[in-house]
């Protein structure tokens, strides 16, 4: 019922910057929160960074004071600001959605193909 489509993966070098696009289609106005997760063979997917229509924020540690989630209801497309980026950033990166508020991965029913995020050294 609700498509997501991730932009703005490639290769960076270390110190420099990206910015991921998601854009949600179909039911796209019964989507509230969105998300950025990322996930690095073995490990499963974790939060990068989380957003509700309403505005509130979530974080992962490893990201904060260097990624900024900001969406555009209107258009219910999330962006993700990556500013000095490191080589364990590297990962491919997913864009998910809910109909509800929450964050966690096995609620949010919506997911994207991802895209992938390289930085070198």
């Amino acid at each position: 019922q609700v498509q997501l489509l991730e932009s703005g993966g490639g290769s960076v070098r270390a110190g420099g910057s990206l910015r991921l696009s998601c854009k949600a289609s179909g039911d796209r106005w019964s989507v509230n929160a969105m998300a950025w997760y990322r996930q690095v063979h073995p490990r499963p997917r974790e939060l990068v960074a989380g957003i509700t229509t309403g505005g509130s924020l979530t974080y992962g540690d490893s990201v904060k004071g260097r990624f900024t989630i900001s969406r555009d209801n209107a258009e219910v497309t999330a962006y993700l600001q990556m500013d000095n980026l490191k080589p364990e950033d590297t990962a491919v990166y997913y864009c998910a959605a809910s109909t509800g508020s929450v964050f966690v991965a096995a609620l949010l029913e919506y997911w994207g193909k991802g895209t992938l995020v390289n930085v070198s050294a």
